[in-house]
């Protein structure tokens, strides 16, 4: 069978029939989701003691995943420190649910509401930094404070892993919102987006690694 290729509306399809129709959680999808991204960061780092990780996240889906796994990177003994684009109230669903887990299991969230509070970062202190920003939702250009962070994940130096997509970068045309963070590896979920592919996403999203979420592909309906 030939390999399996999504646009964005396709995978936000197979979101909602997974939900609706399997009777799967969007708690259990991303709970796997971001374990997986925490299995692939363990492997890179091979020994995860006094390593320092960097979980970037903005407030949607993709901030969730990012949350999951951190939790799993701090359960191994990793040393995370969590950079939130976003009030901590603003964070609702499951992301919300996932963002209270982490809150009762380490106090290394931080609310980024400014520039000179980007500033203040080290991001070459990080062995890794996982890009849980801008998922494959995006419309639009990407500004102000999450343009800066990911111009600053770009430059930082250090292995980056982005969460579906490089932040910044369209999961269906490949082309870029304004900037998009440059990662060594992306660890796309259920099957290769489209935008990795094509235009830009090549140069963009390093290796790509696909981990399924638990949802049987064919037996979706065409």
């Amino acid at each position: 069978m030939s390999e399996i290729v999504l646009t964005a509306q396709q995978a936000a399809e197979i979101d909602r029939y997974a939900k609706e129709h399997l009777g799967i959680s969007a708690l259990v999808l991303m709970e796997n989701a971001g374990r997986s991204v925490a299995e692939v960061a363990l492997d890179l780092l091979g020994e995860i003691s006094g390593a320092r990780i960097a979980v970037f996240c903005g407030r949607g889906n993709n901030a969730g995943d990012g949350f999951v796994a951190a939790r799993h990177l701090i359960v191994h003994g990793g040393n995370v420190d969590v950079y939130l684009l976003a009030q901590q109230a603003q964070i609702r669903n499951e992301a919300g649910t996932n963002l209270n887990i982490l809150r009762k299991i380490t106090y290394r969230i931080f609310e980024i509401k400014d520039s000179a509070a980007l500033e203040s970062i080290n991001f070459k202190d990080y062995s890794i930094i996982i890009d849980a920003l801008l998922g494959i939702g995006l419309k639009g250009e990407v500004e102000g404070l999450f343009r800066e962070a990911i111009s600053k994940i770009s430059k930082s130096g250090a292995r980056t892993i982005a969460v579906d997509i490089p932040s910044g970068l369209d999961a269906t045309t490949g082309r870029i919102h304004g900037v998009a963070a440059r990662a060594d590896t992306t660890v796309t979920f259920a099957a290769k987006k489209k935008g990795l592919l094509i235009e830009q996403g090549p140069e963009y999203c390093g290796k790509v690694i696909v981990k399924d979420l638990g949802i049987p592909l064919e037996s979706l309906p065409t």
